[in-house]
């Protein structure tokens, strides 16, 4: 594993930064019980970590919930910090925390050469699978949240040309390209999407350059950004242009507030502090091996409209398409 290197020079997010008043040394504990009465978990976080204003810190936040409401401690690694996923899982391991979590399915051959090597271990992978016995699972149906997100793309285009900029190309991101594109289709058939991959979640820079590209040579003027850090530059690079752009994972809003017109919110945060739950209550198992959140479970979502103004009858479009998700009467098409 290669070490991922960051950029120092991040924008926090406030509510972030006071959470991270409380830490040391990687660790969270509040002091009202005793250590040994709390459930301990470690996680480890995605590449970019703790910064990335979308992923890693609404993993965070999960925990820092499951912490003040449920009682737990929390221990996290940063790839950056630990060298790489195995030395971070061991670290995590070492600790004796009762359930290990890791985030994003980058983590998953480390994960499970960890769980292999310790049977007796309950551990959690978020956005992807396992069929060991003792790797619990949290996935989401992100492509039910892009749909929606492509239909707000598709009402608030003015030349019918939105685009997509994914971060490192995969089965997981394909669920946000193909949900995106369908529903950019659904509110405008004649729209065209152009869906470029960055290769990189954590450059800031490059998103900007590709988000600029993508504006000024193919004409888009909606750009949905499913690429962490790297989709940030994106979001504030359409803001310089005058477009228009599409948070994910929290409502990013405050990033560009005169081009982000809604996010795709996938709620990692409440599904964690969910799974933890789950965990403290059934005596330290998951009575579901594979828990799936999407709209109708409140796992995903859009964030509220804003820096466009669409008409009532728009706004009855998304509610009645989000209806017909749930139902199960819009079945979106994977790859």
């Amino acid at each position: 594993m290669q070490k991922v290197k960051l950029a120092k020079h991040l924008t926090w997010i406030t509510a972030l930064a006071s959470l991270l008043l409380l830490s040391a040394c990687g660790s969270q504990e509040t002091p009202a019980a005793s250590a040994a009465e709390r459930p301990e978990v470690g996680v480890v976080l995605s590449d970019v970590g703790l910064g990335d204003q979308s992923y890693s810190d609404a993993a965070f936040r999960g925990l820092v919930k499951a912490r003040d409401d449920q009682g737990i401690l929390f221990d996290y690694r940063e790839i950056d910090r630990a060298g790489s996923y195995d030395e971070a899982f061991k670290q995590l391991i070492e600790k004796d925390n009762d359930l290990i979590i890791g985030l994003g399915y980058m983590v998953k051959e480390s994960l499970e050469t960890a769980a292999k090597a310790h049977p007796d271990k309950q551990f959690l992978i978020v956005d992807d699978t396992s069929e060991l016995p003792n790797v619990a699972s949290l996935t989401f149906k992100e492509e039910e949240g892009s749909y929606l997100a492509g239909v707000a793309a598709g009402l608030a285009s003015k030349s019918g040309k939105v685009g997509f900029l994914g971060g490192v190309e995969s089965d997981l991101l394909k669920k946000f390209q193909f949900g995106y594109e369908q529903g950019v289709k659904a509110a405008n058939p004649a729209a065209t999407v152009k869906s470029v991959y960055a290769g990189d979640f954590g450059d800031s820079k490059l998103g900007s350059t590709i988000a600029s590209s993508m504006m000024q040579t193919d004409g888009i003027d909606v750009i949905y950004a499913a690429a962490g850090l790297t989709g940030v530059g994106a979001l504030q690079e359409a803001e310089r242009q005058g477009k228009y752009a599409i948070g994910v994972d929290t409502d990013q809003f405050f990033i560009a507030e005169k081009a982000v017109i809604t996010s795709m919110v996938k709620n990692v945060d409440n599904a964690i502090f969910t799974a933890v739950g789950t965990f403290n209550d059934n005596k330290g198992t998951f009575p579901q091996k594979d828990m799936v959140f999407g709209l109708k479970e409140e796992g995903v979502g859009i964030a509220p409209i804003r820096a466009v103004t669409l008409t009532p009858q728009q706004q009855a479009q998304i509610e009645e398409l989000t209806k017909s998700l749930i139902s199960g009467e819009i079945a979106i098409q994977l790859p």
